[in-house]
């Protein structure tokens, strides 16, 4: 493991702690959680900028298509609670 310094504003100091406090952690594991969750994030939107990349623009289109569709269909939207189907990904 490495040992990393940071020289951060006092506020944000003082606000990570108040988290670290409320989460019941240390302000140590709370930056090594949030720093996985920001890897993590980064790490997905590489993915998918490879994917993008190399994908097939009309298709991708044409799922969201039907996605928009179905929920139309049904008079819901996204974050309706309604399971999303297999859409030929």
């Amino acid at each position: 493991m490495s040992t990393l310094t940071i020289r951060l504003p006092d506020d944000t100091t003082e606000r990570l702690k108040a988290l670290a406090r409320r989460r019941g952690l240390s302000v140590n594991k709370l930056i090594e959680e949030l720093s996985t969750q920001a890897l993590a994030s980064w790490d997905t939107e590489n993915h998918f900028r490879t994917l993008a990349a190399t994908g097939d623009v009309q298709q991708a289109l044409a799922i969201l298509d039907r996605i928009d569709a179905q929920y139309n269909s049904r008079g819901s939207g996204p974050g309706s609670g309604l399971e999303m189907q297999h859409f030929g990904l």
